[in-house]
């Protein structure tokens, strides 16, 4: 069984507490995995400057050169793993077998990491507007307008408590590498797969293994990595959101309540986009903070949803090794039966309608895990409960609501896509806080354009523009 040993700094760490990585549907073993506390952490993390140092001693067109090399790696290559080596299609099994997340799936979630790092390049250029990578190395630099810039970095490493959903996120802590700034990584308990491999990749690239750490472990890890990193990243629930949602050193990525909003003017030809509802919802077994959660439209709304419930709500489970699988396991039985009875209540609301249930049970349990089916439901008014609610299946609702009304009542929404030819809406949706990415046009919910900021310019966090000044005559040396 392979064994992965926690990194510290770069360096194997054997710990005597160990956890089982299993098989999601058989219980079988696949990896056993190092534990470390949070005592261990925070010492560590005393040591962080180092990870930032050994980054900036490289030139920075050398270690855009270096990132793109791991990407073909990440991508292609057997890389070491712990006492072994993983080849592209083990780390593909392994991860769908403790995720529950189809092959194929982990496969196109593997392609998406590596062309995020394969371009780093070009999403750096867009996310600092073409200033001068070296700006970031030296702390200063010419604009290009005779006025100097500064930008100084707000920590020398990047702290980031790792999910299990859905390999897709990690795209988000990838540019810190580029950026001279280490990591210091909690993996998911049941996807190490991803930060061990990249990790990997990074230093068969050549990068420093002192810029890496990854701390395996219980909840008093991810918490030392959040109280002690000058800036981290956190994925987790609502609640989690909430959490720290006023703590500027944490970034925080919960659900997406991303949305379809079909304007007045295009909605009577809503069958004209029912294909990108279908994808935005579908997608990823919906697993996803970008997958639609709900459908606004101020008229055909239910027409809409049976026509989107006729497509998915057939979908049944299969193996994670069929190609067309479309459903993902709850490799958490009890997290699969509590949404359920969440499910459950919220149909329980005066008019709200199960659009998917002539298509058979939702529900399915099998002995060590259990599948949600997809459904659509309608909401005659964005006053019900489940108007607001966001599930980790393929889960919409189709929501009836007066166009008018639509912008203020839709909420917090990480991707909105809004179709409409009406000048007055759409500058209406941009000027919508509530939105943070926006498109305008039929565009499903999960293409997202990288050379563009998700959820915050990482940049902006990362770093900070400050004013900074250079006198004409050099300073006199003392006693001159």
């Amino acid at each position: 069984m392979l064994q992965l040993p926690a990194l510290r700094w770069g360096k194997p760490y054997e710990s005597l507490e160990k956890q089982e990585v299993v098989h999601f549907n058989t219980g079988e073993p696949i990896a056993m995995v190092n534990q470390v506390g949070g005592g261990i952490v925070q010492r560590d993390l005393r040591k962080s400057q180092n990870a930032r140092d050994a980054l900036r001693k490289i030139p920075t067109d050398e270690l855009m050169g270096m990132c793109k090399k791991a990407a073909e790696l990440f991508e292609n290559a057997e890389l070491p793993m712990g006492d072994s080596t993983q080849t592209v299609d083990q780390f593909v099994h392994q991860q769908s077998a403790s995720t529950g997340l189809p092959e194929h799936m982990c496969r196109a979630n593997l392609k998406k990491n590596s062309f995020c790092l394969a371009n780093m390049d070009k999403i750096l250029d867009a996310l600092t507007r073409g200033l001068d990578r070296n700006i970031f190395t030296r702390g200063y630099g010419e604009e290009g307008r005779g006025v100097i810039v500064s930008y100084q970095a707000t920590t020398p490493i990047l702290g980031a408590v790792l999910p299990n959903n859905s390999p897709g996120v990690h795209t988000l802590w990838l540019p810190a590498v580029a950026l001279q700034v280490g990591l210091a990584l909690k993996p998911g308990s049941q996807e190490p797969w991803t930060p061990y491999r990249m990790v990997a990749a990074f230093i068969e690239a050549g990068i420093p293994a002192e810029a890496f750490s990854l701390y395996p472990g219980g909840h008093d890890a991810g918490g030392a990595l959040l109280a002690k990193c000058s800036r981290s990243m956190v994925f987790g629930s609502a609640q989690t959101l909430a959490q720290y949602a006023d703590n500027p050193r944490v970034q925080a990525h919960g659900p997406g309540f991303s949305k379809i909003i079909l304007g007045d003017d295009v909605v009577d030809q809503w069958e004209d986009y029912l294909d990108m509802m279908v994808e935005s919802v579908a997608i990823n077994s919906g697993r996803s903070c970008i997958n639609c959660s709900g459908i606004w439209a101020s008229r055909h709304t239910r027409e809409i949803g049976e026509a989107i419930a006729k497509r998915i709500g057939p979908i049944d489970v299969k193996p994670p090794t069929d190609p067309t699988a479309e459903l993902a396991a709850f490799t958490m039985k009890q997290m699969a039966l509590g949404t359920w009875a969440m499910v459950e209540q919220d149909l329980q609301e005066e008019g709200v309608t199960d659009l998917t249930a002539e298509y058979g049970d939702k529900l399915i349990e099998k002995e060590r895990c259990a599948y949600l089916r997809p459904m659509v439901v309608h909401a005659d008014s964005p006053d019900r409960g489940v108007a607001a609610k966001e599930y980790m299946f393929p889960f919409v609702s189709v929501v009836q609501c007066p166009q008018a009304d639509m912008l203020r009542r839709i909420g917090p929404t990480l991707v909105g896509t809004v179709i409409t030819n009406n000048e007055d809406l759409i500058r209406q949706a941009g000027d919508s806080t509530d939105i943070d990415r926006l498109n305008i046009g039929p565009i499903a919910t999960n293409r997202l354009n990288w050379l563009q900021p998700h959820e915050g310019n990482i940049i902006d966090f990362l770093y900070r523009s400050r004013a900074y000044q250079v006198a004409d005559t050099p300073v006199a040396a003392a006693g001159g």
